[in-house]
């Protein structure tokens, strides 16, 4: 269809020219006037009819036709035409719908996931017994009345009025002051003397330098929490002890040292999920609750994560984990690109609680505050509640939604519908259910049907000037008919700079039986050929990539294929295991060939799949010995802690294989923690190997007994503490003096 403001479409069609007419005869002589006159009418017809020309004759052709279809097809494009883009409508909005359910989901099911894995990571297990085992000794901490005076007057001129004007309630201030004296004694050290909302500075404190087992214990394990904080984007976490007390917060806000089990917290859903955790007894549980208003936090609707923390013996507590909402939103809103993401200037996706309440943000919130207000109270929600919600600029707990495509989601029905919603009459929504666990939350995406709607008459506007502009069109394509003869020339010329520019699957039409057919085949032909071998050469280049990448890093591979010659990197902190087979050469002494490297394959593949458990790297692989690192290619704050339980799964591997062929090969690895290089090695043979000091020292401590088993150094030994049962088993001597080496039971 043509351009409408292409000029070639415009003014009348041209018109096809006058048959030629042949010369008027010579006028007869009176005598023969009377014989000739009758036939000359005769004779000029019929060299007219004969004249009128192809082009002529196609042109009303294709007129005749291209009118008499642009008639059906425009009456069938306008009936079908509204349906059509309702149903294009519904499909997108419904397209949308699905992809931020996945996304609300996953982002649940990551936030779970990562609580419920925390909780069961040795450092918050320990940090977790630390701060409650310090917390019950600070109950008998002599509280003085000036630390009591200042903690009321904190609340009392401080955190109270804050929660009052927020919420537009009254509250007491001694109902905040936690009734312990553990919790007095921290809200006293870390709490008052700040801003109540400084949360920055309360997540950095680490010591109040009063010299309490709990400042040691936030000194000691403050910093992992505050950087799972600052890494995942939680607002806060807890450590809650059996009886409800709150015995660590990262941000060491008014939460600290409450008793969630006493009044004002009683009845709250964090409570509520904290006994759900303890009462579960498995590490496995995650209890989420719903958004509800939280005092602390200002009465700012917040929702949360709790799991229990502790071993598959010993639960001591739960970890709860505030949700960021900022999160939720940048989910539901894609960032608050609305317009970009196909939701037109109206369109977004929100969330909704079985109490018909808004769990995330509105966009019309966000972008027009002023015109909010007004569609919001005209489609029935109450003027004071709008105010609220702009006065405090969220939409979560405040904006009713008890609209149809929530109610419905709510049944558990997944669905579109044009129906009323929350900021329009007339509204296209798609709405689902929710599945995240512990929680009864819907989804529903709308836009205003106004919008919606808006191309039905552009659409049949549309067919009108494209019926309109296709008869312009044919009468010009008439003219040009001739060109259809050396299109296929055109084609071919274009389907060579094709390929010329590097698009090896372009094809030729080659449907007439004639030359330029025979032309179109034969250079399909080859066109298909040159793909097929293009193919063959980046299929063996992706298993040449693939084979470079088994014999060295991604990153050095990278800087081998740039053309460096001389690649070699330092890394400091780098554990490194050497280790190596006793007794293989004995056993493999009867062995053929064959035997003996199907042997040393099993052993290696087995120790290859313990690396990547483990998560270390793979060096090289020795005849009867193996080479390995942690913390090489990717920095490990625990790197000795896994090459030792590393080398503890190679000696797992050798004892299956021991019971499996009845030998007795045994492990003698050596493991190091300090400075090392790696680089390749060779030029017209490439090795990839690693070097320095770190290596030298395992390879000289796993011999200092002579006989099997895991040996460390003195810098391992210091780096595992007391994680471990390791004995001494001897001394060696290096360049800073003499070592002690230690062996790993």
């Amino acid at each position: 269809m043509a351009d409408l403001d292409d000029p070639t479409a415009k003014g009348a069609a041209p018109t096809a020219p006058a048959p030629s007419t042949p010369p008027e005869p010579a006028q007869p002589s009176p005598s023969t006037t009377r014989t000739v006159q009758p036939r000359v009418p005769r004779v000029r017809r019929g060299r007219r009819l004969s004249g009128f020309s192809i082009q002529s004759k196609l042109l009303v052709m294709l007129l005749g036709v291209s009118l008499l279809s642009s008639i059906v097809v425009g009456a069938i494009g306008f009936a079908n035409g509204q349906d059509s883009l309702r149903a294009a409508a519904f499909d997108q909005l419904t397209t949308i719908r699905e992809l931020r359910t996945e996304e609300i989901q996953r982002e649940f099911s990551s936030i779970q996931r990562g609580v419920m894995l925390d909780s069961r990571n040795e450092s918050a297990v320990q940090a977790a017994s630390a701060f409650i085992d310090a917390f019950a000794e600070l109950q008998d901490s002599a509280i003085t009345p000036a630390q009591d005076a200042a903690l009321l007057d904190f609340y009392s001129t401080e955190f109270v009025p804050a929660l009052e004007k927020r919420s537009g309630a009254d509250y007491s201030a001694e109902s905040f002051v936690p009734a312990s004296a553990a919790g007095r004694y921290l809200q006293s050290e870390y709490v008052i003397g700040r801003p109540y909302d400084d949360y920055e500075t309360g997540l950095r404190l680490t010591d109040a330098g009063d010299g309490s087992d709990w400042s040691a214990a936030n000194a000691r394990y403050g910093s992992y929490f505050s950087g799972l904080v600052d890494d995942l984007g939680y607002e806060d976490m807890l450590i809650i002890d059996r009886s409800g007390s709150v015995v660590y917060s990262a941000y060491k806000s008014v939460d600290l040292g409450v008793d969630l089990s006493a009044e004002p917290y009683t009845n709250s859903a964090l409570t509520g999920a904290y006994q759900e955790a303890l009462r579960s007894g498995s590490l496995n549980v995650v209890s989420t609750t719903d958004f509800e208003r939280y005092l602390p936090s200002l009465n700012v609707p917040t929702a949360w994560v709790v799991s229990p923390i502790g071993t598959a013996t010993d639960v001591v507590g739960t970890l709860a984990v505030q949700v960021p909402i900022t999160q939720i939103n940048d989910v539901m809103s894609g960032d608050e690109q609305w317009a970009e993401q196909g939701l037109g200037q109206t369109g977004e996706v929100y969330l909704a609680g079985e109490d018909r309440l808004m769990r995330s943000s509105s966009r019309l919130l966000v972008e027009h505050p002023d015109s909010y207000k007004k569609a919001v109270v005209e489609n029935g929600t109450a003027p004071g509640v709008a105010d609220r919600i702009v006065e405090v600029n969220g939409a979560v707990l405040l904006q009713p939604v008890d609209v149809p495509g929530v109610q419905r989601a709510l049944r558990g029905e997944t669905g579109t519908a044009v129906t009323r919603d929350y900021t329009d009459s007339d509204s296209l929504v798609a709405y689902a259910p929710l599945e995240i666990e512990g929680l009864n939350w819907v989804i529903v995406a709308h836009i205003d049907g106004a919008e919606a709607f808006a191309p039905v008459s552009e659409f049949t506007r549309n067919i009108v000037i494209s019926t309109l502009a296709i008869l312009l069109l044919v009468s010009v394509l008439s003219l040009l008919l001739a060109q259809v003869f050396t299109r296929p020339i055109k084609q071919l010329l274009d389907a060579v700079r094709r390929i010329a520019g590097g698009d090896l699957a372009v094809q030729v039409p080659h449907g007439s039986r004639d030359e330029f057919g025979d032309l179109g085949s034969a250079f399909n032909d080859m066109s298909s050929s040159l793909r097929v071998k293009q193919e063959l050469i980046e299929e063996q280049q992706k298993e040449n990539e693939k084979l470079l990448h088994t014999l060295m890093p991604e990153s050095v591979a990278r800087r081998y294929k740039e053309g460096q010659e001389t690649i070699a990197e330092d890394h400091q902190d780098v554990s490194v295991v050497y280790a190596e087979l006793v007794g293989f050469d004995d056993y493999t002494a009867s062995l053929s060939s064959e035997d003996e490297i199907a042997a040393l394959n099993e052993l290696v593949r087995g120790f290859d799949e313990a690396a990547v458990r483990t998560g270390v790297e793979k060096v090289r692989t020795l005849r009867g010995g193996y080479l390995a690192s942690s913390g090489l290619i990717v920095p490990r704050v625990d790197n000795a802690r896994r090459a030792v339980e590393f080398a503890r799964e190679m000696r797992l591997v050798i004892e299956r294989f021991n019971a499996r062929y009845d030998v007795a090969i045994a492990l003698r690895a050596g493991v190091d923690t300090g400075t090392v290089t790696s680089g390749l090695v060779g030029r017209s043979s490439l090795a990839y190997d690693l070097w320095g000091d770190a290596v030298n020292l395992a390879h000289r401590v796993r011999s200092v007994a002579g006989g099997p088993g895991i040996f460390v150094s003195q810098a391992v030994r210091d780096r595992l503490q007391d994680s471990e049962r390791i004995v001494e088993a001897g001394t060696i001597e290096t360049a800073s003096g003499t070592q002690t080496v230690w062996v790993v039971d």
